[in-house]
């Protein structure tokens, strides 16, 4: 069995994580995915302090086992969030879109193992200075909001750059690319766009069939005249949305073609006006499983390519 630095530091089974989704990694599904022996994370997103409380209590309700809470450091709740995280003492904090330094103090203190996203080799640096227990490396294949570089050139950078262990994250959705997540250097892995398929995954019918029937080419990025990128599925909204972006719209009438599109995507399962976040690893994603099972058959699937992969050398 796959086991690393991960698992001793966390106490969790399987070196997977499961990414922190907006609007749909709630705490069923995060507390889904820890029972299965990985970590499930809350996804904080632009939620208020007492909507995320809620949800960690979920979690609680229904795992023994650690679980996180990711935060999105741009959110304007976030100073509220950073603190509900050390008062509920959850047991890991990862966060994105930003430096978590601020908070790290705090959390710390609070028994907390932080883990940030890292989308370069300085903020690699940052965070390992300012006491991160890990980092998440993610490339730009992952849905939602995504840098430059891919998983494949970022991770081997990452973990030149940190003695701190490395999840891989961006483009996982099976046991080869967790294999591959290991030859480059990661001890563990982050996934998104599979949980989609979970049966814990409360999204929108539509949206896990969109999921289900991706291919290869099913996903394109919009956002970077703004600055910030996101990756989601090519729909009628996300075409005209880069028609406006490309076409001469001011800043703010983009941006406020794009607020609550995500929630209209998850919830709704609104095809016209929805943004369905998605990585480029969707086309892999196949069937409607629990969570417990993705996890477990990510881990097992990987073992044989890694066992195997000697047969090369001569």
């Amino acid at each position: 069995m796959i086991s690393t630095r991960i698992c001793e530091l966390l106490g969790i089974k399987y070196p997977v994580f499961q990414g922190g989704m907006a609007w749909i990694a709630d705490g069923k599904l995060a507390a889904a995915v820890s029972e299965g022996g990985g970590l499930g994370i809350i996804a904080a997103g632009n939620a208020d302090a007492d909507f995320v409380r809620e949800q960690i209590r979920t979690a609680k309700s229904l795992t023994d086992r650690p679980f996180g809470l990711n935060i999105m450091l741009l959110s304007p709740f976030a100073d509220e969030v950073a603190k509900v995280a050390a008062e509920e003492k959850v047991s890991v904090v990862t966060t994105g879109a930003g430096n978590p330094s601020k908070y790290m103090e705090m959390w710390l203190e609070a028994g907390i193992k932080v883990i940030p996203v890292v989308p370069s080799v300085a903020m690699t640096k940052l965070v390992t200075r300012a006491g991160a227990a890990a980092v998440i490396a993610e490339g730009g294949e992952s849905g939602g909001h995504v840098g430059e570089l891919t998983t494949m050139v970022l991770v081997p950078q990452v973990c030149d750059a940190t003695d701190l262990p490395v999840i891989a994250a961006g483009g996982i959705a099976d046991g080869r690319g967790v294999a591959a997540a290991f030859m480059l250097g990661a001890e563990g892995v982050q996934v998104g766009t599979r949980f989609l398929s979970a049966e814990e995954c409360n999204i929108a019918p539509v949206y896990k069939e969109k999921i289900i029937k991706a291919k290869d080419l099913c996903t394109m990025v919009t956002g970077k005249r703004l600055g910030h990128p996101v990756r989601s599925l090519r729909t009628n909204f996300a075409r005209e949305y880069s028609k406006a972006e490309y076409g001469g719209m001011p800043d703010e009438e983009l941006e406020a073609l794009g607020t609550g599109a995500l929630r209209k995507a998850v919830v709704d399962g609104n095809l016209e006006e929805g943004c369905f976040l998605a990585g480029q690893s969707a086309a892999m994603v196949k069937k409607v499983q629990p969570a417990a099972e993705i996890v477990k058959e990510l881990i097992e699937t990987a073992e044989p390519v890694l066992k195997g992969a000697t047969k090369w050398v001569k």
